[in-house]
């Protein structure tokens, strides 16, 4: 606790927002992407919008792993499990994630079909060793969380077990966040770059962006990390200069970790991806490569994904995307709560309209 009372430190925070206040350019507006979910949770626990001036905006991304996943998988994840008799293994956090038809996870639990919470991959090996049936890992998320998934298959094959296969939902940074920087409207000028993520890709995935003059920060998670990395990002959209800063050097290395970026690609390969509210982004998703083939859920159950299918109403692509808060959606609040969500983002507790709702703006 020691270490993190020095980053909410409240002498530290009034000190950063007076510089702040000093590099504000008043009649200018600042707009900075947290690119991360956990971020933007961050953001709303600590109030930390109402502490800056009006003029600096800072919106959440499509950095959470649950919310970008496409209502066609989603719907595929039901299918697969009422149509078998399989054993499903899941992250917590899609437990309620709505399907097309209202249902969750956790009302087919309830009737009575075997769906499981793991806290890491590996878990999964516990469970396929205690039974015949086939055990479905959903795998998701970014470059954080896929190479443990990564490290599920090669542990399967090192003690030849068959009876578990992966559904693969994971996602990469660099083409998305490439697609938001070629919007034909542009609405952000520099991104508070994941923290969690870069940890693993290292500095140089911003390097595209800086060169495309968009002002790149990599930041932490406590209130004196993100009011620094404002700080940081106002300092270069002023003098119109802009460089990958890493103000999270604590956790994130130039190079990331290279051992699990090289695990990752040794059983993943690129593959084009299907993201919630912004459609197909080539080279941004991954897929087993062809000598792991055996483990795709996918194949294996001859899994096929309605990709057209959304949800009516719900503007959760717009949140992802910066172009609306999740107070300027008509749902938010009241058909769409975290006690009963309509979209992802409520669901989620990496999604932003869920911390809007819990904290405030």
């Amino acid at each position: 606790m020691k270490l993190i009372d020095s980053f909410r430190d409240k002498e530290k925070v009034d000190i950063l927002l007076k510089q702040i206040d000093k590099l504000n350019i008043k009649d200018k507006e600042y707009r900075f992407m947290e690119v991360c979910g956990t971020h933007t949770m961050s953001i709303s626990r600590f109030g930390l919008r109402t502490l800056l001036p009006e003029n600096i905006l800072l919106i959440s991304g499509p950095g959470c792993p649950v919310c970008v996943t496409s209502q066609g998988e989603i719907d595929a994840i039901f299918d697969l499990v009422k149509n078998n008799d399989v054993i499903i293994a899941t992250y917590g956090d899609l437990l309620k994630v709505p399907g097309s038809n209202g249902e969750n996870l956790y009302i087919l639990r309830s009737m009575g079909f075997d769906i499981r919470v793991v806290f890491s991959p590996l878990d999964v090996i516990e469970i396929a060793k205690n039974t015949d049936k086939e055990v479905v890992f959903l795998s998701i998320g970014f470059e954080t969380t896929t190479p443990p998934s990564a490290g599920l298959v090669k542990q399967l094959v090192k003690e030849n077990i068959k009876n578990v296969s992966l559904f693969v939902m994971n996602k990469t940074m660099p083409k998305v966040l490439d697609f938001i920087a070629n919007q034909e409207n542009v609405m952000v000028d520099g991104f508070l770059c994941p923290g969690h993520v870069s940890a693993i890709t290292g500095e140089r995935l911003y390097e595209p962006l800086v060169r495309s003059g968009f002002a790149c920060v990599i930041s932490g998670f406590e209130p004196v990390d993100v009011l620094m990395s404002v700080k940081l990002l106002m300092e270069q959209v002023n003098k119109g200069e802009f460089w990958v800063e890493n103000n999270y050097g604590r956790v994130v290395k130039r190079n990331g970790n290279e051992l699990a970026m090289k695990l990752m690609y040794e059983v993943f390969e690129d593959s084009d991806a299907y993201w919630r509210g912004i459609g197909v982004i080539e080279g941004s998703g991954l897929m087993l490569r062809a000598n792991y083939k055996d483990f795709d859920a996918m194949e294996k159950f001859n899994i096929e994904v309605d990709y057209s299918k959304s949800l009516p109403g719900c503007r959760c692509g717009d949140v992802l995307l910066g172009r609306i808060k999740p107070t300027d959606c008509s749902l938010f609040g009241n058909r769409c709560t975290p006690e009963d969500p309509y979209g992802p983002c409520m669901v989620s507790s990496e999604g932003s309209c869920a911390a809007y709702y819990k904290y405030g703006g």
